[in-house]
Formats: structure tokens, sequence, C-alpha cells
């Protein structure tokens, strides 16, 4: 069994932008943020201000931070190894990610996760899941 640990500190800097700064800024206070589409509805991630289904205008919603493991993979080769995955969030959408505080040996494809922020070199929050509790 691998233990995969959180490692904070060690993410890199997410890129800044006028677009991400109501998300890192709501990250901080530990809340995860999705835009959604004013006119089709959709709620869609990596946030951008216009919808990439219909390119309508977008709002900021609060997300849950719950999802489902859709796919991931394990980097045994890394040093401790890790866990990439795409989870599928309860809105709707389904985003690249990283896996951490986790066993290796016991993820599965439609595991529960929950979102927890991992700091990045300079401190700013890195949305990451992990496991869910009984799940």
């Amino acid at each position: 069994m691998v233990s995969i640990d959180c490692r904070d500190g060690l993410w890199p800097d997410p890129p800044e932008s006028p677009e991400s700064t109501a998300f890192v800024a709501a990250a901080r206070e530990g809340r995860f943020l999705l835009r959604r589409c004013i006119a089709c509805g959709k709620a869609h991630w990596y946030p951008r201000a216009r919808c990439p289904f219909c390119f309508g205008e977008t709002a900021w919603e609060e997300a849950s931070g719950r999802g489902t493991v859709y796919s991931y993979t394990v980097l045994a080769r890394e040093a401790p190894p890790r866990s990439l995955a795409y989870v599928a969030l309860e809105e709707g959408p389904i985003m690249l990610t990283s896996l951490v505080s986790c066993n290796s040996s016991s993820l599965a494809v439609g595991q529960a996760v929950t979102l927890v922020f991992e700091r990045s070199q300079n401190g700013t929050p890195v949305p990451c899941f992990r496991p869910a509790a009984g799940g």
C-alpha cells in the first residue's frame, strides 16, 4: 500500500488573471466557486467569463465541493507517487485535479471524493480532492 500525503508548498503557482481573482479570494476563505451560464444554465470548469457551450455570460456560484472519480491514474515513478484524476463534480462539470491523502491501491472509478485546498509555493489555494469519509 502506498499512502499519498498532502504536499503543501510543492504545487506550482496558478497563473494570475482578472478572471481568477474572485475564485482565489473565495478559495482563501475555504469556498469553492464555479461559473454557471446565465443563458443555458450549464456550469463549467475552468472558470471563464463566457460559456464554453453557448458563449453566453456567466456568473459565479458556490459549489458543493463533492464529486466522484470519473477516471484516474497513479504516477508511480514519482517519489512519492501521486494520483491525478478527472472528478465529476456534483454540479456537472468534470475537472482535472490531484487526489491527495489517499491510498492509491484503494482508488476506484465512481468513488466519492471531497474538495480540499492545497497551497502552492506562494500560498495560493489549489483545488484537490480526497476520498470522502465513509466512501
